[in-house]
């Protein structure tokens, strides 16, 4: 999982992509980078760590930079190597090129083995590098034509931000999986992830990209290239489940209502006889806000977060997971002592976490947890950029929803179906369901490898 900026602007560029970068730092937590162009040359800034541990105070300084990009990323286990940050530089044609990258592609290994079989040597674990060489290779003086036939080669997830002296291009795949959002004032022109970064610069107009598009942003303005290709959008569900912020809008859908009315639905699916609505914070306090003013079960905040904890989904080890959870979120003894709780959250992957948790609200003196998921059993992994396990390790995949409520030591547990889950978008078909389905848009040729 990453996210990425691209910004032209007459004001302080390395500030305003450290502000980006912060707001959509929920989409990567293990490192973050910067590329800033002077209009002749890119200098970059990357390192391990969040925004505010990367950049120092002398980085953010005024500089004569009117483009850049930036990047925040989460590593999948084993991949958290330095050499991996991005953005990615390459040097080709008398010109300058950098790309950061949110996505998977499917197709990555058998692209990189054709290069290494001619003697192309990788200086990264990433497919964004891949990505990289295709355009370079390709280019022959108009970035549009060199972006759109490495589209023809590359398959999967990518929505990507790419930096040269005098110009920022962003472009998305064809079927839109991951979120890419263009926004505009009078001084400024952003590219990024998601609205929130748009907003932190004070801009109030924004569009999503739309799938196959792409958006150059140059002393000319802004410039859309659209495809001709037939779309068919499959925008990932599980944005709007648990990755995006909140105050997301992505196509069309605001992510606290759809939380909201997620736990609403689930309570109206699966009613229960409670004394408290409980959250998983952060993730599950929409849904839980609804299942409480749906039900009429007074909410309360029965787990305490600890704030400087980042988001345990993302860790790259199961024990680091572990960890994080202990460490993020502490059952409250005085709430929860002796009521039956109603425990919301987003979704249930290995199961691990969601015992452990289950258990320390029991030892704190709950009488009864009653588990709610505000989405499908997730029974197939993902390989289009949400770093989730192999099939083995998702535990809905081996048990029923009866066996899960035995191994995670809950009362009574109750998953959201897919129908209801659906049903809270604008247009169902439109969406990725493989992670609940096992129908995967685009086939994923290399299970094994990736």
């Amino acid at each position: 999982m990453s996210g990425v900026v691209g910004i032209k602007s007459n004001g302080n560029i390395s500030q305003q992509l450290f502000y980006s970068l912060s707001s959509i730092q929920h989409r990567g937590q293990d490192a973050a980078g910067i590329i800033l162009s002077d209009g002749k040359d890119l200098n970059r800034i990357r390192g391990m760590g969040l925004v505010n541990e990367v950049f120092a105070n002398e980085d953010l300084i005024d500089t004569k930079a009117e483009i850049g990009i930036g990047h925040v990323r989460s590593a999948p286990e084993g991949a958290n190597k330095d050499y991996n940050v991005e953005p990615l530089v390459s040097f080709a044609k008398n010109n300058e090129f950098s790309i950061a990258h949110d996505g998977n592609l499917v197709n990555y290994y058998s692209l990189k083995r054709k290069e290494e079989d001619i003697g192309m040597a990788f200086h990264t674990h990433t497919d964004s590098e891949l990505i990289l060489l295709l355009i370079t290779r390709y280019y022959e003086g108009d970035i549009v034509k060199a972006i759109r036939k490495a589209m023809e080669d590359i398959r999967g997830a990518y929505s990507c931000v790419l930096c040269m002296p005098d110009k920022i291009v962003g472009f998305r795949d064809y079927y839109g999986m991951r979120p890419l959002t263009l926004g505009w004032d009078e001084n400024t022109t952003i590219i990024a992830s998601e609205n929130c970064a748009v907003e932190i610069l004070d801009i109030d107009n924004y569009r999503d990209i739309e799938a196959g598009e792409i958006v150059v942003v140059d002393k000319d303005g802004i410039t859309s290239y659209k495809t001709d290709k037939e779309i068919k959008a499959k925008h990932c569900i599980f944005e709007h489940v648990y990755t995006a912020r909140p105050d997301a809008n992505i196509e069309d859908v605001n992510a606290y209502m759809f939380r909201r009315r997620c736990g609403e639905k689930l309570y109206e699916q699966a009613p229960v006889d409670a004394d408290l609505v409980c959250p998983v914070p952060d993730s599950g306090t929409p849904s839980a806000i609804g299942f409480a003013q749906r039900s009429g079960i007074p909410f309360a905040a029965g787990l305490v977060k600890n704030r400087y904890m980042g988001r345990t989904f993302i860790k790259s080890t199961q024990k680091e997971r572990e960890i994080a959870v202990r460490l993020k979120l502490n059952p409250q003894k005085s709430v929860i002592e002796g009521k039956r709780i109603v425990l919301v959250d987003d979704s249930i992957v290995r199961g691990t976490t969601s015992a452990k948790l289950i258990k320390r609200i029991r030892e704190a003196g709950a009488k009864e947890v009653h588990f709610r998921v505000t989405s499908p059993p997730f029974v197939n992994p993902c390989y289009y950029g949400v770093d989730t396990p192999h099939k083995d390790n998702l535990i809905a995949s081996k048990l029923s929803t009866e066996e899960i409520r035995k191994q995670i030591g809950a009362d009574t547990l109750e998953f959201l179906t897919l129908e209801n889950l659906t049903s809270l978008t604008k247009k169902p078909k439109d969406y990725c369901l493989a992670c609940f389905t096992g129908d995967y848009p685009i086939e994923p040729v290399e299970i094994e490898e990736i």
